[in-house]
């Protein structure tokens, strides 16, 4: 019985291969023989997870003609790959990826680091703040006051508590977007939203749209969900949605749903204008799509004077073509997992309908929390808090990396809680594994992407500030210089630092 559980075919391979930059050979380097360079490039996607453990390979013949080398360089780098333990292979089975015996499953998403590792390494690959205190003390107590009626009930809500649903659609009211409590539903934070709203609109192997770059954890769940994206190009810098690119693919794709994140998107942290919103919402309408809008971030404006569009479903007063996500997650506290949805009633009523086979609903603790902070003008004050951290570590994070790496080149955005910054022609996926050795988490540019797009680019959170900022940008420093050398990066230990 054959040990892989999915396959990759030599064209894809290829693809994944090709995106992959050379790094610039240092002062008195060599480059390593094409046999060694493909197996470093495999072990790299392996580690990446953009190929998952227990995928079968293409056939040595199969390959070489994909990447227009010799049979017997992809029959070295395979045997390279069996002796390092990141390749298994028996008669009749073919080959399949592995780990070695001790080393951890790689990552598919940006799961943070446990707590205790926080001591010698520096996480970058979360961007999530500490809670706001004393803000979450005082919801958590304010929510227990108001338990006990819920308390006697069964406890599922799989529409949320009618409270905290009034209190939503009251805030979208009051930005200038009626809103009904029919119009709401409370989901496990922002991702259970999505999830919900793809099994809902985009079966398996329906096309969904999504910009390029976009956030990694979502392009995964709609990978696990069966669905085909169709990556749109965002304009440079920070000027949002190239709305030349998304008529186009729109109109050809005619894809089933489009994903976007309109405010302070994540990673580029872009803030599309009101004329972007007006002309994406009218194109999608016309195409018979679906337009999901990620809000997550849209509190998080860092900077004074900064004028705010309306909200993308201010543009589709009908609610025929605009879904709102939103989350407590980034705005107050990622440990707190309470996400809501925006939509028409009739889409409230089916989603709602679909989650009796899934999680029934959202735990009640927690949204009465919510609820308190939102009523009683605690969320106000907590964003603040917030949006402080964020400005101060933005800013600080800022001026260490252009101090340790001027040539890394990025756009500082007005708000949201990212960096997204092209590494100066190095590889993001080598930088990546060369940081963890050295003390810094940091995620790679193609996470973000569709086919090993981004290859040149990492994310960088405002998650730190002050010398936790310095000490990380100097070990990014540190990376940068071991990738650019060739080194193996075994040669520099990340000593213990603590805030």
């Amino acid at each position: 019985m054959a040990q892989w559980t999915s396959a990759i075919g030599a064209a894809q391979l290829a693809r994944l291969l090709n995106s992959q930059q050379e790094r610039p050979a240092g002062p008195g380097t060599r480059r390593p023989p094409a046999y060694r360079a493909l197996a470093d490039g495999i072990r790299l996607l392996v580690l990446e997870g953009r190929v998952p453990v227990a995928a079968r390979l293409p056939a040595e013949r199969e390959l070489a003609l994909s990447l227009s080398v010799s049979r017997t360089t992809v029959a070295a780098a395979y045997e390279s790959l069996r002796s390092e333990g990141f390749l298994e292979s028996r008669r009749g089975a073919g080959s399949w990826t592995a780990v070695p015996a001790g080393n951890p499953l790689p990552a598919r998403g940006l799961e943070p680091l446990p707590p205790d590792a926080l001591g010698s390494m520096i996480d970058l690959g979360c961007a999530a703040l500490p809670a706001p205190e004393p803000w979450l003390t005082r919801a958590v107590q304010g929510a227990l006051e108001e338990l006990p009626p819920y308390a006697h009930t069964h406890g599922d809500y799989p529409a949320g508590l009618p409270a905290l649903r009034t209190t939503i659609a009251e805030r979208y009211t009051a930005r200038g977007i009626p809103t009904m409590p029919e119009q709401i539903m409370v989901t496990t934070g922002a991702m259970g939203a999505i999830d919900a709203i793809c099994h809902l609109f985009a079966g398996r192997g329906e096309r969904i749209a999504v910009e390029s770059p976009s956030y990694a954890n979502i392009l995964q769940l709609m990978r696990e969900a069966g669905a085909r994206l169709v990556p749109v190009a965002m304009a440079e810098g920070l000027a949002g949605w190239d709305m030349d690119r998304w008529r186009q693919v729109l109109r050809d794709a005619a894809p089933r749903l489009a994903y976007v994140v309109a405010d302070f998107h994540n990673p580029t942290g872009a803030l599309a204008d009101e004329d972007q919103r007006r002309r994406l919402v009218d194109a999608a309408r016309s195409a018979g799509t679906v337009l999901v809008v990620d809000e997550t971030m849209s509190e998080l404006h860092l900077d004074e004077g900064l004028e705010l569009p309306r909200p993308v479903c201010g543009f589709d007063p009908a609610g025929s073509t605009v879904i709102t996500v939103g989350s407590a997650s980034k705005a107050f506290w990622a440990g707190m997992r309470i996400g809501w949805v925006r939509a028409a009633p009739d889409v409230i009523r089916s989603l709602v309908a679909a989650r009796a086979y899934a999680d029934l609903g959202t735990p009640v603790l927690e949204q009465l929390a919510v609820n308190w902070l939102l009523s009683t003008g605690g969320w106000e004050q907590a964003v603040d808090i917030r949006r402080d951290q964020a400005r101060e570590n933005r800013d600080a994070l800022v001026a260490a990396v252009r101090r340790e790496l001027p040539r890394w080149e990025f756009e500082v955005p007005h708000g949201g809680l990212t960096l997204w910054v092209r590494t100066g022609g190095l590889s993001g996926s080598r930088l990546a594994e060369v940081g963890e050795r050295v003390g810094v988490r940091v995620p790679s540019g193609p996470r973000f992407g569709v086919d090993g797009a981004f290859e040149g680019y990492v994310r960088l959170p405002f998650t730190v500030g002050g010398a936790v900022a310095e000490e990380a940008a100097a070990r990014l420093a540190a990376a940068a210089r071991l990738v650019e050398t060739g080194a193996n990066g075994a040669t520099e230990t990340p000593r213990t630092f603590v805030a």
